[in-house]
Formats: C-alpha cells, structure tokens, sequence
C-alpha cells in the first residue's frame, strides 16, 4: 500500500476516514449531483471526465442469505452468477435497498465500498487490476475518490474475478 496520506478534512466521510486512517494515497473528486441524472456511476464519469471504465459502482447483493459487496465498473453491469460463484454460493440476487443503506450506514447512489458500517465480503471486478486508478463513491452523492486498486482491494479485504459484463 502507498504510505503518501492526505490530511482528514472536516466532514469528511467514513470513506475518506478509512482512507486516512490507512494511510493510502487517494484524491477526493467533488461534483454537483444532479438528482434528474438516470444512473449515479455514469454521471459521477461525465462530471469528472474519467473514463466509464474506470469508475466504479459498489452494488450490494444477497448471496445464498448473506450480504455482499459487488464492485463493478459503470459501463457495464453486474453479473450475479459470476458474483456468487466468486465467494463460493449458488445464488445472488440484489440486496433489499434498505437493507443495504441500513448495513452499509450509506444512502443508495453514495454507498462506498470503504468506511462501510459493517464490513461485508467484496468481489472487485478483475477489469480493476488494469488501471493504474480507480475511483469509487467517496459516501456520498456527488463525491468520489480515486484511488489504486491494490489499496481498493486491501482496505476492504476484496477478491478480484470476472464478475462485471457488458
């Protein structure tokens, strides 16, 4: 993990705190949330002129009864086969969305893979491992941070396998 830290600004998020606390490199991108836009991960790409397969959704989903945190690019979409298969069950569906702020302490359209209320097995999209930054919701609507995928992958104990298509 790189060991360069950026100081904890006031009202940071739980992401942003994890960053910190880590000790990782990250850069916080702020945008104006528009809540009229039909998908958060593209608008998050438009505003910051990244490149759709670069930023990353975080999709919670229930696999065989346990919650699991799915992070996939916004370009395409998840594949629940591919995600159950990768923690070892049989079956995944998409998790209740109360059910996923309530355990995530996020709101959907701002859940973060990072600082999470209650950490919950991630799958990371193996398209990560070839980008040398990735940026995923920072906690919030209209915040982002970009990160390395090794330190995405380190801070929340994720598995990289195929589990995005299209």
């Amino acid at each position: 993990m790189a060991k360069k830290s950026r100081k904890q600004q006031p009202g940071g998020t739980p992401a942003t705190v994890a960053l910190t606390s880590a000790g990782v490199e990250y850069t916080v991108h702020a945008y104006e949330h528009d809540p009229a836009h039909s998908s958060y991960g593209q608008e998050a790409a438009e505003a910051m002129g990244v490149s759709p397969d670069r930023v990353f959704k975080t999709l919670v989903a229930d696999v065989d009864g346990a919650l699991t945190v799915a992070v996939v690019p916004v370009a395409g979409q998840l594949d629940l086969k591919a995600l159950a298969a990768a923690v070892g069950g049989k079956r995944a569906a998409m998790a209740d969305p109360a059910l996923a702020e309530r355990t995530t302490g996020y709101v959907r359209g701002g859940i973060s893979p990072l600082g999470q209320r209650k950490r919950l097995p991630t799958v990371l999209d193996e398209s990560a491992a070839g980008h040398r930054t990735v940026c995923v919701s920072a906690g919030r609507r209209g915040l982002e941070v970009e990160l390395s995928p090794d330190d995405l992958a380190a801070l929340t104990g994720a598995v990289l396998a195929p589990i995005g298509r299209g």
